[in-house]
């Protein structure tokens, strides 16, 4: 219960790290608001956890979303203190020079455009209730990069960036900000990663990571409950890498 009685909102927590981190933040006692593009994926799984979550549709590039999600928890759950910002996307490994105008600007609106949405609706809130964290769902792609996903590689980088300027602005009002760099995991997005979901190109992704496996769900939940607990209370602009090693 190292969550007991805190609001979190949880963008992409109707699958993959995002579905991770809701299950395991309800286990710890956490409320939890699943804002994800796949509104009845995120009604599903709020129903099966029952009175500790609520579900929200929401596109996490468009400005209305984040004041929504956070009207949501203030109406269903009388606050906010954790905000997740975990909804991510990518354009499918690829050379550089062949990714579309549309693909990288989505790239670039989910996967940091949404931190300073949140951020602008969410940095209020969270002063207000004398302080708060934030954790920005990140890449080892952007400590690591590696050819084939550039502009991916690139948001995650700002991301981190974005992070460890957050947390030096925001520490003084009791606001800390890390991020998440999980490796590879067989999620939905494992195919745009690898370029190719096959045994083959699996095994040579997993020769690359010291400890013999991608990640998962659980292990990057762990890591989000930890930062996001009092546990972790005197570390910001962190950015942990959740990779079994791969980026040593």
């Amino acid at each position: 219960m190292r969550l007991a009685d805190k609001v979190a909102v949880i963008t992409g927590g109707a699958s993959g790290f995002g579905e991770g981190m809701v299950r395991r933040f309800v286990a710890e006692g956490s409320k939890v608001v699943i804002a994800d593009l796949n509104g009845a994926a995120a009604e599903a799984l709020a129903a099966e956890l029952g009175a500790a979550a609520t579900a929200i549709a929401v596109d996490v590039t468009r400005d209305a979303a984040p004041k929504a999600m956070f009207d949501h928890a203030a109406a269903a759950f009388g606050g906010l203190d954790i905000v997740v910002n975990n909804a991510g996307f990518s354009h499918r490994n690829q050379s550089m020079l062949t990714v579309t105008e549309d693909e990288f600007d989505r790239v670039f609106a989910v996967n940091v455009k949404a931190i300073y949405l949140a951020a602008r609706h969410a940095v209020p809130r969270l002063v207000a209730g004398g302080g708060g964290v934030i954790l920005n769902t990140a890449s080892t792609a952007g400590l690591r990069p590696r050819p084939g996903l550039t502009w991916y590689n690139s948001s995650k980088g700002a991301a981190i960036t974005a992070t460890k300027s957050m947390a030096v602005e925001l520490a003084p009002q009791n606001i800390r900000v890390n991020a998440l760099c999980p490796v590879l995991a067989l999620t939905p997005m494992a195919a745009t990663f690898l370029g190719e979901d096959t045994p083959e190109r699996r095994a040579a992704f997993v020769s690359t990571v010291p400890l013999g496996r991608p990640s998962t769900p659980a292990d990057v939940a762990g890591a989000a409950v930890y930062l996001a607990s009092d546990e972790a209370a005197f570390l910001t602009g962190v950015a942990l890498e959740v990779d079994g090693g791969r980026c040593i």
